[in-house]
């Protein structure tokens, strides 16, 4: 079972934005990022292929329908299909009602966008009763939602985009009526081709996370601005032959090495490498919040990292505690201790570009959990092997004030360190 903190934490976008205009369409939409602190209880599911429920999700706020409904959706770029929850029931005011909805429109198993589109789903479409698309998304916790493909008016700021193709979900969610009413559904960001940023046709976008307060950016289209450092691009791996564990529509990029401080892990890069079953791929995925190693690679990580703050840390000894049901190394840290002390570190080596972790994102204090005069912190580099996937995965957690560029043109990911609250009020977007 998921182990869930009692704080959640929601990274949300507000609806208002700024537009660079071209003749046709917006050249550029930026929306402002704010946190928001949630109640015990709530954890939005993602089709991501993690065992376990986040505390930190990314979502946005925007209409959709005509008139407009109001929705909140988590921004997923390990996810292809975007969908709504469209459960009708009394006192779900956030959840999307398509019976209210002039622009909504089913879409039928005949139809090419159900007979072709959705090859890169992971469980094949079916045709309901209805003869109508019908869409199953299932999770690792074994739940599953389900329902029909449709098209419908997507509404960001004062961009909209008619016709987009989502899954009106209705069946499979939870019975707390309160959990579901805080998220309405999920937008998923790959590069399939029913993707929400594919079906906008903008060849880019960017995000940006502050680990400092509450603002951050999302941006769709070119990013040009001064005061923003040269990106390092490192592609994207892409296979063509379908393998059963590598998924052709991530964001999957080449990982060749670890170091610590100044000393590089003693691997062989073909630990980084799929294998011939796809096994073993590097995806960069903002639908989760921390990042997971495959086995030896984590294990030769946590090993250094012991090593090296040996002097300053106290590991916590508690075999049975394992936070977030794959991060094995925790420590004991003092309550009254004013800040962390010095840590090393560490950083992940791309093709083409790395990104570097340090201080206080090392580390991530578990809420509620108290041992004597300490406070319990735990490494933020979990074990894929703990949680049964086959794959390397890059959370959230580990891009915060990393300017993260998703080019679908030229297939390749770019990054640049960067205040992200600073840009925010660059941009006036600071709230």
């Amino acid at each position: 079972m998921p182990i869930v903190l009692p704080l959640l934490l929601l990274l949300c976008f507000f609806t208002h934005c700024t537009l660079c205009f071209s003749a046709s369409k917006p050249r550029t939409l930026i929306l402002p990022l704010k946190t928001e602190t949630l109640p015990h209880g709530f954890a939005p599911h993602s089709t991501n292929k993690l065992s376990f429920h986040h505390n930190v999700t990314l979502t946005i706020q925007l209409s959709v329908g005509s008139p407009p409904q109001n929705v909140t959706m988590v921004l997923d770029t390990g996810s292809e299909l975007s969908w709504l929850h469209c459960k009708k029931a009394p006192n779900l005011n956030s959840v999307f009602n398509p019976l209210a909805s002039k622009s909504y429109s089913t879409i039928p198993c005949s139809s090419p966008v159900c007979r072709t589109r959705t090859r890169d789903f992971s469980i094949p479409v079916s045709c309901d009763p209805k003869k109508l698309c019908h869409a199953t998304l299932s999770y690792a916790d074994a739940s599953s939602i389900e329902g029909n493909l449709a098209s419908e008016t997507f509404v960001l700021g004062l961009s909209t985009q008619p016709g987009t193709i989502f899954g009106c979900m209705d069946s499979g969610f939870s019975s707390n009526s309160e959990e579901d009413a805080k998220t309405t559904g999920l937008m998923g960001m790959n590069r399939g081709s029913l993707s929400f940023v594919t079906q906008m046709g903008f060849p880019k976008f960017s995000y940006c996370i502050s680990g400092r307060d509450s603002s951050g950016i999302l941006l769709f289209g070119e990013a040009k601005f001064a005061w923003l450092r040269p990106l390092n691009y490192t592609p994207l791996v892409q296979i063509s032959t379908p393998l059963p564990y590598f998924d052709r529509v991530a964001y999957t990029v080449q990982l060749e090495g670890i170091r610590v401080s100044g000393k590089v892990l003693p691997l062989p890069k073909s630990v980084f490498v799929p294998d011939h079953t796809g096994a073993g791929q590097t995806m960069v995925d903002s639908g989760t919040q921390f990042t997971f190693l495959l086995g030896p690679v984590y294990t030769a990580l946590k090993n250094e990292f012991i090593q090296q703050t040996k002097p300053v840390l106290r590991v916590l000894n508690d075999p049975n505690f394992v936070f977030q049901g794959a991060m094995d190394l925790c420590y004991q840290v003092p309550m009254n201790r004013p800040s962390l002390p010095q840590l090393p570190t560490v950083t992940l080596m791309f093709q083409g570009a790395e990104m570097s972790v340090s201080g206080e994102r090392l580390l991530y204090r578990v809420p509620g959990m108290v041992r004597g005069s300490d406070s319990v912190y735990c490494f933020t580099f979990g074990n894929s092997d703990l949680l049964g996937i086959e794959a390397f995965v890059i959370g959230h957690h580990h891009q915060q004030n990393v300017w993260m560029e998703f080019d679908l043109e030229k297939s390749r990911v770019g990054v640049a360190e960067v205040r992200c609250d600073l840009a925010s009020q660059r941009l006036g977007l600071g709230v």
